[in-house]
């Protein structure tokens, strides 16, 4: 299937990591060829890929947020998760994944998924069903993060029982329960899977309960809760800066 991207994070991103097939590239009439549009371009010339100049009009049926460029691409590319697995091991650090659960807002699983890359993440795992599927308007959401990341669909229990698996790995389920632990007491700089839930409902029972341990983050505020996506964006930044710290 192909499916367009727009923005000039996201098609720039996708035509950097050259893991999808690029079909043909829409350019607006007068869009100024500078900083993200020309290095655009530059690649596509490299790449012989076909590219038209449209009015504004015709990218605005696509997506509203356009940024001026539009190119049709196949679908997402997803991996499976022993490819994961094997990536994580030609790192020269403990395993780093996040699994999310039954995540549904496209925005929030972009922002988790742009956090999951800056943040150096080796893989990704979704649900097949009942969750945000990566396509354009995750990709936009994450500015283009999702072209660099391996992500699999997958059972979440069953690939929690895999993980578990690889040495010195812990999972840890960002929970709101009163029994979490916070991050200061659980061993963050060892491998670690991190499992964020539903954005109303949190993890789910049996993914709750197959974590080793649940980890909740400490608020100041008057308000009680977090956004899933700000929470697990938090909760990877504390992962990295720990394992940034060992020796």
């Amino acid at each position: 299937m192909k499916e367009w991207l727009t923005g000039r994070n996201p098609v720039f991103e996708a035509l950097a990591a050259k893991r999808r097939q690029a079909f043909r590239l829409l350019i607006a009439k007068g869009i100024r060829s500078e900083g993200r549009v020309d290095e655009i371009l530059q690649m596509v010339r490299e790449r012989n890929l076909p590219f038209q100049t449209v009015e504004r009009d015709r990218l605005e049926q696509i997506d509203s947020h356009n940024q001026g460029l539009a190119l049709e691409v196949s679908s997402y590319p997803y991996q499976a998760l022993e490819d994961l697995i094997a990536f994580s091991k030609t790192k020269s650090e403990p395993p780093f994944f996040l699994l999310l659960d039954l995540i549904q807002d496209p925005q929030n699983l972009g922002s988790l998924l742009r956090s999951a890359e800056i943040f150096g993440v080796h893989g990704v795992i979704l649900p097949s069903t009942n969750a945000a599927q990566v396509n354009p308007t995750v990709v936009h959401a994450s500015s283009g993060a999702t072209e660099h990341l391996r992500i699999a669909q997958f059972n979440l229990v069953q690939a929690i029982d895999r993980l578990k698996q690889l040495p010195n790995t812990w999972v840890y389920g960002l929970d709101g329960n009163p029994r979490a632990k916070l991050p200061t007491s659980l061993n963050l700089n060892g491998g670690v899977v991190l499992v964020v839930g539903n954005e109303g409902s949190g993890l789910r029972d049996l993914v709750r309960k197959n974590c080793d341990e649940l980890m909740k983050l400490q608020m100041y505020g008057k308000i009680d809760s977090l956004n899933a996506a700000v929470a697990g964006s938090i909760a990877l930044y504390l992962a990295r800066a720990a394992r940034s710290l060992m020796p």
